[in-house]
């Protein structure tokens, strides 16, 4: 039997991001999503812990080394530098989606 598939909504913010900056993002892109994707030291931000919360999504938390090994169709030079991939959010979104997933949307 099939597994259905499920959506990956990932994510990248600066520190100062807000509940209502992730969820004007999330809801650009059509919101329905499964659950939540970020880098492993975002997981614990006030901002996206409260849109989870809102959402009643889990949120899934992507390590450094995974992230790095992930090629993203976005390549920003300042997040290659930083985190080696392009797209952090695209990243996450790819990492928590397995090897079968694809982005749907871009950054």
């Amino acid at each position: 039997m099939e597994r259905e598939p499920m959506i990956i909504a990932g994510f990248g913010f600066r520190a100062d991001a807000t509940k209502a900056s992730l969820r004007d993002a999330y809801e650009r892109l059509g919101g329905g999503a499964d659950a939540i994707a970020v880098p492993y030291d975002k997981a614990g931000a006030l901002c996206i812990r409260q849109l989870a919360a809102d959402l009643d999504l889990k949120i899934h938390s992507v390590e450094a080394d995974t992230m790095a090994g992930i090629e993203t169709p976005t390549q920003a030079p300042r997040v290659i530098k930083e985190r080696g991939t392009g797209s952090v959010a695209e990243a996450c979104a790819l990492a928590i989606a397995g090897p079968d997933g694809r982005l749907l949307a871009q950054r």
